[in-house]
C-alpha cells in the first residue's frame, strides 16, 4: 500500500517532481561552484608561491652578479698592477743592456 501511496503522490504533483528536480540541480550546481573556487583559490596561492619563489632567485642572482663584477674588478686590477710590475722590470732590463 505504501508504494501505490508513493506512486499516486508522485503522478498526481508535476509541481513536486519539479521542485524536487531543480533542488536537486541547484544542490549540484552549488557543489560544482564550490569545489570551483576551492580549486581556484588553491591555485592562486600555488602562483603566489611560486612567485615568491622567483623573487628568492632573483635576489640570489643578483647578488651572484655583484660578486662576480666585484670578482672582475678585482681581476683587472691586478692585472694592471702586473702589467706596470713587467713593463718596469722589461725598462730596467733595457737599461741594463
Amino acid at each position: 500500500m505504501n508504494e501505490q501511496q508513493l506512486a499516486t503522490l508522485t503522478a498526481s504533483d508535476p509541481a513536486g517532481v519539479w521542485a524536487a528536480g531543480l533542488g536537486t540541480g541547484g544542490l549540484f550546481a552549488l557543489l560544482i561552484v564550490i569545489v570551483w573556487q576551492i580549486a581556484a583559490t588553491w591555485r592562486a596561492r600555488m602562483l603566489a608561491a611560486r612567485e615568491e619563489q622567483y623573487k628568492q632567485l632573483a635576489q640570489k642572482y643578483a647578488q651572484l652578479l655583484d660578486d662576480n663584477v666585484e670578482l672582475h674588478r678585482r681581476s683587472i686590477e691586478e692585472l694592471t698592477e702586473a702589467r706596470k710590475s713587467i713593463t718596469s722590470m722589461e725598462r730596467m732590463m733595457r737599461e741594463i743592456e
